[in-house]
C-alpha cells in the first residue's frame, strides 16, 4: 500500500505569535530581547517533580535539545529526592516558582506536578512571557483550562499539552488515511487506553497521592486515560466539538481507589455523523493505547506506536499490516517540538494535537463526561 503521510506541524495560532512579537518589541521581559543562537539548547524550567512522567526529562537531558536552568518544587522532601536532583546541581532547585523564573529566566517551563498545579504555573509564567508545556490533560477542570487559555492568549505565550500518543508514528499514519479520504466518510472510532492501575503497576506514592485525588487530578481513569481518546478524536475530526457526551464511570476496586473512578466509558456524538467511544481504564489486564477508526469504505486498527492493520479504499477486501515510518524531527520528540515552536521554526495550528484549542475541547469533553456520569444522562454541548 502506498500512502502519502501528513504529519502534525506544531502548536499555536498566528494571533499568539503576533502577541509574542509585540511583547518582545516592547521589552516586557529581559529574555524576550535576547535571541538565542541558531540550534542552541532551549533554556528550560521545570515546575513540579512528582509526576511519574518526569523520566521524559532525564531521558532527554543529554541530547542537546534543552538546558535545564531551574526546577521548582514546593515539597522539601521531593525537592531533595527526585530523578533531576541526581543529574543537576542543587543550586538550580527552588522552593518558590516566581523566584525560579526571575533568577533563571527560562524560555519555557514544563509542568510535572499535579494537574491542578497547571493553572498556578501559567499564572506565574504568562505575565513573564514564558511559554508553558503541561502533561496531559490541559487542566484539572474546565474552569482551570479556560483561565489558562485566557492567560496564554492575553500574554501571547505558547500553551501546549503533551501526550505520549502525540509522538506515535502510527497515529500520524491514521491521520494521513483520514485526510486523504482513504477510509471513506468516517462513521466510528473506538479508542482504548490504560493499564491495570497506577498502584498496581508500581507508581510512586508521590504520584498516586494526587493522581487518585478528584481535585488534584480532576477525576480518576476518566481524566488520566479518557483525555487520550478525546484528544485524538478532536484531532482526527479537525476540532469538531461533539453534540453530546454520555459517560458511565465505575470504581471496580474501591479498596484501592476509594475517591475516584477506575473504569470509564465515554460516548461522543457528532453532528457530522461520527460516533466515538472512549474506553479509559485502570482495570485492563495489560497496557494498551490502541484505536479503531472506521469509514464507509475502509478501516484502520492502530495497534501500538508503530504497527497498524489497514483496509483502505479500493483494496478489494484485503487488509495490509503496516509499520508506520518514523516521524520527522521535530515531530518525533516533545522537547524538540517545544523548542521549535518557541523559536518560531514551526507554526502551531489550532487543530494540532498539542494546541490549546484542541485541548480546551478535550477539557469540555471531560467536564461533560463527569457531569453525565453524576446525572445519569447525556450532556449536550452548546
Amino acid at each position: 500500500m502506498t500512502t502519502r503521510l501528513h504529519f502534525p506541524a506544531a502548536i499555536l495560532a498566528a494571533l499568539l505569535f503576533a502577541a509574542q512579537a509585540t511583547a518582545a518589541s516592547a521589552g516586557t521581559h529581559a529574555q524576550a530581547s535576547a535571541a538565542p543562537a541558531q540550534g542552541a539548547p532551549l533554556r528550560l524550567g521545570v515546575a513540579g517533580v512528582s509526576h511519574g512522567h518526569i523520566a521524559n526529562i532525564t531521558d532527554n537531558l543529554d541530547k542537546g535539545i534543552f538546558e535545564l536552568v531551574g526546577v521548582y518544587e514546593a515539597d522539601a522532601g521531593y525537592r531533595e529526592d527526585n530523578p533531576l536532583r541526581r543529574k543537576a546541581d542543587a543550586s538550580i532547585f527552588y522552593d518558590d516558582l516566581g523566584r525560579m523564573l526571575d533568577e533563571t529566566r527560562p524560555e519555557a517551563v514544563v509542568c510535572f506536578g499535579s494537574i491542578k498545579d497547571h493553572l498556578a504555573t501559567v499564572r506565574e509564567c504568562a505575565p513573564r512571557h514564558i511559554h508553558v508545556m503541561v502533561e496531559k490533560p490541559l487542566g484539572a477542570s474546565l474552569r482551570d483550562a479556560r483561565e489558562m487559555v485566557s492567560l496564554a492568549s492575553r500574554y501571547g505565550i505558547l500553551l501546549l499539552t503533551n501526550y505520549e500518543t502525540s509522538w506515535y508514528p502510527s497515529n500520524a499514519f491514521v491521520k494521513s488515511l483520514v485526510d486523504e479520504g482513504r477510509l471513506g466518510r468516517l462513521v466510528r472510532m473506538n479508542v482504548f487506553d490504560g493499564h491495570s492501575g497506577p498502584v498496581e503497576i508500581g507508581c510512586a506514592p508521590r504520584f498516586t497521592d494526587w493522581l487518585t485525588d478528584p481535585v488534584l487530578n480532576g477525576g480518576g481513569a476518566v481524566i488520566d486515560f479518557g483525555c487520550y481518546g478525546a484528544n485524538l478524536a478532536t484531532w482526527l475530526l479537525g476540532n469538531e466539538r461533539p453534540v453530546s457526551v454520555t459517560a458511565v464511570l465505575h470504581t471496580a476496586k474501591p479498596g484501592v481507589y476509594p475517591k475516584v473512578d477506575d473504569d470509564a466509558t465515554i460516548l461522543l456524538d457528532y453532528a457530522s455523523g461520527v460516533t466515538v467511544q472512549i474506553m479509559g481504564s485502570w482495570c485492563w489486564p495489560y497496557n494498551r493505547k490502541d484505536m479503531f477508526v472506521y469509514g464507509l469504505e475502509g478501516y484502520v486498527y492502530q495497534k501500538d506506536a508503530t504497527h497498524l492493520d489497514v483496509l483502505a479504499k479500493n483494496h478489494a477486501g484485503k487488509y495490509d499490516s503496516v509499520t508506520a515510518p518514523a516521524l520527522p524531527s521535530p515531530s518525533d520528540n516533545p522537547f524538540a517540538y517545544l523548542r521549535a515552536a518557541v523559536r518560531g521554526e514551526i507554526t502551531v495550528a489550532p487543530t494540532d494535537l498539542a494546541s490549546m484549542e484542541n485541548n480546551l475541547i478535550v477539557n469540555e469533553i471531560l467536564d461533560a463526561a463527569l457531569r453525565s456520569a453524576r446525572s445519569g444522562r447525556s450532556i449536550r454541548l452548546r
